[in-house]
């Protein structure tokens, strides 16, 4: 495998990073445990999909979690340019991260970008859930649960665990929204989980397919879900066909999961933008 690439983005430009790491995953375990950050991956080498949303989202993360941050927009997407061609590695997922101390100096990860195999989309995936999970201050996606996250050990063909509130509610994934269509709505949690960036998307193409409810179900629900899926920047919309054991719906991606997964992939393409 390729290694991955590290830059320290300062107010001098790029800097060598301490440390080296074969992936994003294993970078990660050198970052500090006080911080911020964002992950997506780019699209024919140089393209992006809705970067400024991240960005967004990681100064609003900043300030929940009571680190001062304004991004240099223009000199951040110039660096990424800039370390993604020095790769070479055609598509790449990256990560930004914003550490407490310094806030200016932001840690830049690149890896190969490897998208899930297709039959993930085409057969969905099993997932568990993980009892009185619901995270602190769950509006910030913070390095501290990005490290906390490794904790959790799923059995083996699990994709993904899924978190609860006391009270069983099923709020998102480890790394993903979490969402599931029962009687004629999509039903999401509207609390207590991080807006995710493909969650915009989602609600957007949603419109023309079913009613959104802002409500997540519960655990109890579960045998009586006619579909379910998960989203993530770098995985889009990814079906779930178990969870728990229990086999939502007809044990396929149901109708409304395709429909919606075939609208997400079109705005995709369609909004797509150089970095």
């Amino acid at each position: 495998m390729s290694p991955c690439l590290i830059r320290l983005l300062t107010p001098d430009g790029l800097q060598p990073a301490a440390y080296t790491a074969e992936t994003l995953a294993e970078a990660a375990q050198h970052e500090p445990s006080d911080g911020v950050y964002t992950v997506t991956n780019t699209y024919h080498t140089s393209q992006v999909l809705k970067l400024d949303a991240h960005l967004d989202r990681l100064e609003q993360s900043a300030r929940f979690e009571g680190i001062t941050l304004t991004l240099d927009r223009p000199a951040l997407r110039a660096a990424l340019r800039q370390m993604i061609e020095a790769a070479g590695f055609g598509d790449v997922r990256f990560r930004i991260t914003v550490p407490r101390q310094p806030p200016a100096h932001l840690i830049l990860s690149v890896e190969p970008f490897v998208p899930p195999p297709p039959e993930v989309y085409e057969r969905g995936v099993r997932c568990i859930t993980l009892a009185n999970s619901a995270r602190h201050n769950p509006a910030a996606k913070s390095t501290g649960w990005m490290h906390q996250r490794d904790h959790f050990v799923l059995p083996a063909g699990i994709y993904t665990g899924l978190l609860l509130d006391t009270a069983g509610n099923i709020l998102e994934g480890l790394s993903s929204n979490f969402y599931a269509v029962m009687a004629g709505e999509l039903r999401t949690a509207g609390a207590g989980v991080l807006p995710g960036i493909a969650q915009q998307i989602v609600f957007e193409v949603a419109a023309g397919v079913l009613p959104l409810r802002l409500d997540p179900v519960n655990v109890r629900d579960v045998p009586n879900l006619d579909e379910a899926f998960v989203t993530s920047s770098s995985r889009g919309i990814v079906p779930v066909i178990e969870i728990d054991g229990a086999v939502i719906g007809a044990g396929l991606p149901g109708p409304y999961t395709r429909t919606l997964l075939a609208a997400y992939r079109d705005w995709v393409t369609r909004h797509l933008e150089e970095l």
